[in-house]
């Protein structure tokens, strides 16, 4: 029987369609032979371009065959012509009703009726093509030649020597299936099932634009291998690498399997739009996504209605649409790395490691919440017996209690619970503070200890009022006076704040 999609479609194409197919703008007439109902609608002369079951009634016929140049299609213009072959074909299809056909993509497969029973259904289809063809099978091949067939086709690599004696010793009549299920169940069967899908998803591990640098692809191409070889259904396969991050819980893997649609080009050119190659690389998306897993060139779309794929404009921007919700610009952390979209992904060895960092971790937070608890109480009882321990001549640190704290830069002082100051209100690039503090222990002073400490409200956290946490000291004086002393000199401690 005569199949429009592998048969006739693309003799239409080929031949007629430039004049009377989908393209408006080309088309010389109102009919359409790429619409069934169109070509099977009598025309206002009466004549109809196919005729169901009535080939010798069909205008398209009449006009591919007939020898009046004037009237013979397609037009000498074109350059083209109907072989008798072609025609023949045509003949047939129309007798047999002129069943047309929607786009392959659309169609369900539906498995066919074995010719004639066969161990192997394949081989069925095989030989009954042979015998259409009048044509005998070729002898089996010799048992070296089938196993270095089937280790290329599963694996992709030949057999070694150690393989192919083993298969030749082995007599036994499931000989070949037990090579057959050892290769399907070597990890090379999913390195090698994968190299398509690779391809399919323009796999690199580089951008594939100017100078074309580096990027880490590879954990996505492992998940593939994995897919194949743990022989994933196709439908999670699918679902996992369009919205894997989508699913509740994800996990990991599930997550990197959307790496499907992060092999797009990328642009680190200095004087790229941004806007645009955003723009680019959804459309790289939605065009993918229609040749992989539809079976369609959805690309031609972008621009206008498709001429040959029943896929308009507005739904190429539907699906645009759906891309264009990803997040692609990335977003820095307080270390300045950058966290989405991108995932870090810890190979088997780093998950082990990473497992005997967290109980460590685990276990130092415990002892640190508990020292934490004890640390007022600890605190006072050190200090009493450092001072206990020392001497009434010893030199110790005391606390400088300032009575005073004057900026030169605007700067305004709170005092904390604990006796610190901290330093709030304007933050100028360059300051000065000055501080006036009564010394304790009879007035003797032989050194200074500045400590700086960290606080929740400066930024990060950190020690100062810069936007990464960081201070410069400059310089500290100090000075020593008494009512009964000439007047000193001002004292200062300068402070500059800069980032880091």
């Amino acid at each position: 029987m005569v199949s429009f999609n592998r048969d006739v479609r693309p003799i239409l194409s080929d031949k007629c369609f430039a004049c009377h197919g989908p393209d408006e703008k080309k088309r010389d007439s109102k009919l359409r032979l790429d619409i069934r109902e169109q070509a099977v609608k009598p025309a206002e002369s009466g004549d109809t371009a196919i005729v169901p079951g009535k080939p010798e009634a069909s205008q398209l016929i009449a006009r591919v065959t007939t020898k009046d140049r004037d009237d013979r299609m397609p037009p000498s213009k074109t350059h083209k012509q109907v072989s008798s072959q072609e025609v023949e074909t045509l003949r047939r299809w129309i007798a047999e009703g002129a069943v047309y056909q929607g786009h392959w993509a659309f169609i369900k497969p539906e498995r066919p009726a074995l010719p004639f029973a066969t161990p192997n259904p394949i081989d069925a289809f095989i030989r009954a093509r042979l015998q259409k063809e009048g044509l005998q099978p070729s002898p089996e091949a010799p048992r070296e030649t089938l196993i270095r067939r089937v280790s290329l086709d599963l694996t992709g690599l030949p057999p070694p020597p150690e393989e192919v004696s083993a298969f030749l010793a082995d007599q036994a009549p499931a000989a070949y299936e037990r090579v057959v299920d050892r290769l399907l169940a070597s990890p090379r069967y999913g390195e090698k099932m994968a190299q398509q899908w690779l391809d399919f998803a323009r796999y690199a591990d580089s951008n594939g634009f100017q100078s074309d640098g580096s990027r880490f692809m590879w954990p996505w191409r492992d998940w593939v291998i994995r897919a194949y070889n743990s022989n994933q259904p196709f439908d999670q396969f699918t679902i996992e690498q369009l919205a894997g991050d989508l699913l509740p819980n994800a996990t990991l893997p599930q997550k990197v399997a959307t790496g499907f649609h992060r092999n797009t080009r990328l642009n680190g050119e200095g004087g790229r739009i941004e806007a645009e190659w955003f723009a680019e690389t959804v459309i790289d998306r939605v065009d993918t996504t229609g040749q992989t897993w539809l079976g369609l060139t959805l690309g031609c779309a972008r621009c206008h209605d498709h001429k040959y794929d029943p896929i308009s404009q507005r739904e190429f921007y539907q699906l645009y649409a759906y891309f264009n919700s990803n997040e692609e610009s990335g977003v820095l952390d307080a270390d300045g790395r950058n966290t989405k979209p991108l995932i870090g992904v810890p190979t088997a060895e780093h998950e082990k490691q990473l497992a005997v960092l967290e109980t460590a971790r685990t276990a130092a937070r415990g002892q640190l919440a508990a020292a934490e608890k004890a640390l007022p109480a600890a605190q006072i009882e050190w200090e009493k017996s450092v001072r206990t321990q020392l001497s009434d001549e010893a030199k110790m640190w005391m606390p400088l209690v300032p009575a005073t704290v004057v900026s030169t830069g605007g700067a305004t002082f709170a005092r904390q619970p604990d006796g610190t100051v901290l330093a709030t209100g304007t933050n100028a690039d360059f300051d000065t503070y000055t501080l006036t503090a009564p010394l304790g222990g009879g007035g003797s002073l032989a050194a200074i200890l500045l400590d700086a400490l960290p606080d929740a409200s400066l930024p990060t956290q950190s020690l100062g009022r810069a936007p990464n946490g960081n201070f410069v000291l400059t310089d500290i004086n100090a000075t020593i006076t008494s009512p009964q002393l000439p007047a000193p000199r001002r004292t200062t401690s300068r402070r500059i704040l800069a980032s880091a």
